[in-house]
């Protein structure tokens, strides 16, 4: 059942929460891509789940956006429903 689910939303690809956390900050991307000296096109790829960010570009992230590192990611207990 876990293979299942994970490999679901391995196809999916929601593993992140970036976009959500960016609107509850009321920031845009292009903000972060800035600060971070990433394109916009990364950021957005980030941001959509259609790319990862790696675990030292999330550490980053989350240092901006004055958050966890768990308040960016999709808990997996989540990813089992």
């Amino acid at each position: 059942m876990l293979n299942s689910a994970i490999m679901k939303n391995q196809n999916d690809k929601h593993f992140n929460r970036i976009k959500e956390v960016l609107k509850e900050k009321g920031v845009k991307a292009n903000w972060l891509a800035e600060k971070m000296g990433k394109s916009y096109p990364t950021m957005i790829a980030y941001t959509s789940n259609s790319r990862q960010p790696s675990i030292e570009v999330l550490y980053q992230i989350a240092e901006l956006l004055q958050v966890s590192v768990k308040d960016l990611l999709i808990d997996n207990k989540e990813l089992e429903k």
